[in-house]
């Protein structure tokens, strides 16, 4: 099972269990027009980084909570407001020992983990007289009041944690990838005022130009319209475009057989709507941008469809989408190159972000630099200072060496 289809049932890993144990609904297909499909072997794949800083600690709960049958067979009634309540955490007190022994074990090593972040961080800084238990509050993913033993509340808070890092995921990631175009168009500009003016205007051209072929692409089908799935279902699974079945696309595209369509079982649909935008051998086609349109096509369909919002959609929320007016009269879909992410202020605002960015590191570069020298001069006078020192010790050898030889040569001249 796809971890992304674990992730957003209850907060990545709850709704593991349930899954498992339903099965896709039956629906009939022409053996003869579809493609065979392959096989999905379940243990080769593997559930990618999410992301979150606490990404291997959850996995790890994940694991130990599908062992222990009483906790699966809960699951599997529960829906998704009693997961996200935490009411379901208290089932936790019922699990088997061997369980809770394997989550405490878990939650002392996360625990240490988090511990060793605390302190490399303060380390840089220098710090001394860390605080670990206090500094344990800034984490919301784990009770930090007891650091050995996993409890009910610690699922619920973990829960809790997942849930609001994944409704917060779209809108941080819009952010970033504003930050993303502001900063190449900063770049463009500052590149532009190293140039002549010749050559200002050569470049000038050749970005309009560049753009323009950018946005001279064929019509862009709206994501979840009869159109788009229409299109992947004669193109994609090579079938008769006249005789498109919702059911049966459904039952295609579900890869895992798991009973829903996924996030990334959804983002794998608009492949063909992506490839009539960019081609990354299109020097005028930004790669990070076509994967930021697969999301937002992915976020748009999800807002659209998935009416109970557990970033999932059934085969019930899929067939009620169809019978809408949208389905089969959409609006025209807006791709990136014909929206404005930011205006000439925020841009502004962001450059100067920058400009103090830039000045703190030169500050922060020349004081190193002092230091450097400093230490380079202390080293120098170290060197200067020991030379000196065997040059005196030398020279007292030297006058002990006279002495001796003298005292020598006067015993000699004696006995002579």
């Amino acid at each position: 099972m796809k971890w992304r289809t674990i992730l957003p049932q209850c907060c990545f890993f709850l709704v593991t269990c349930a899954l498992t144990a339903l099965e896709a609904v039956p629906i009939d297909i022409d053996k003869t027009k579809v493609k065979a499909a392959q096989p999905v072997d379940s243990a080769k794949i593997e559930p990618p980084d999410t992301g979150l800083y606490y990404d291997e600690y959850l996995k790890q709960v994940i694991d130990v909570l599908e062992t222990d049958s009483h906790f699966r067979e809960k699951l599997q009634k529960a829906d998704i407001e009693e997961i996200k309540s935490g009411r379901l955490s208290k089932e936790l007190d019922l699990v088997s020992h061997h369980v809770r022994t394997k989550l405490d074990e878990l939650k002392r090593q996360e625990v240490a983990r988090l511990r060793m972040l605390i302190k490399a961080k303060l380390d840089s800084f220098q710090d001394t007289g860390i605080d670990h238990h206090a500094l344990l509050k800034q984490f919301d993913h784990l009770n930090h009041l007891n650091p050995n033993k996993f409890e009910s509340t610690d699922l619920d808070m973990l829960i809790k944690a997942a849930t609001s890092d994944l409704e917060h995921y779209d809108k941080a990631r819009h952010e970033e990838f504003k930050k993303y175009e502001m900063m190449k168009e900063h770049e463009r500009r500052e590149y532009l005022k190293t140039l002549s003016e010749e050559k200002r205007k050569e470049e000038e051209s050749k970005f309009a130009e560049m753009k323009k072929k950018h946005e001279n692409h064929p019509k862009v089908n709206h994501p979840g319209s009869k159109d788009q799935l229409k299109e992947v279902w004669e193109e994609a699974d090579g079938l008769d475009p006249n005789d498109f079945d919702p059911k049966t696309f459904f039952k295609l595209h579900d890869v895992n057989s798991d009973g829903f369509l996924d996030e990334q079982e959804l983002e794998a649909l608009f492949t063909k709507e992506l490839e009539k935008v960019y081609d990354p051998k299109n020097e005028e086609d930004d790669m990070v941008e076509m994967e930021e349109e697969r999301l937002r096509m992915r976020e748009h369909v999800m807002n659209e469809v998935d009416t109970n919002k557990d970033r999932l959609v059934t085969l019930e929320e899929f067939l009620k989408a169809t019978e809408k007016k949208e389905f089969l009269e959409p609006d025209s879909w807006e791709t990136l190159d014909q929206q404005q992410f930011f205006t000439e202020e925020e841009l502004k605002e962001y450059e100067n972000l920058i400009s103090v960015q830039e000045s703190k590191l030169k500050e922060k570069a020349d004081e190193l630099q002092k230091q450097k020298e400093d230490l380079q001069r202390q080293h120098e006078q170290l060197e200067a200072q020991k030379l000196e020192y065997h040059q005196v010790v030398f020279c007292k050898r030297l006058v002990a060496l006279k002495r001796i030889l003298g005292s020598l040569l006067h015993t000699s001249v004696f006995v002579l």
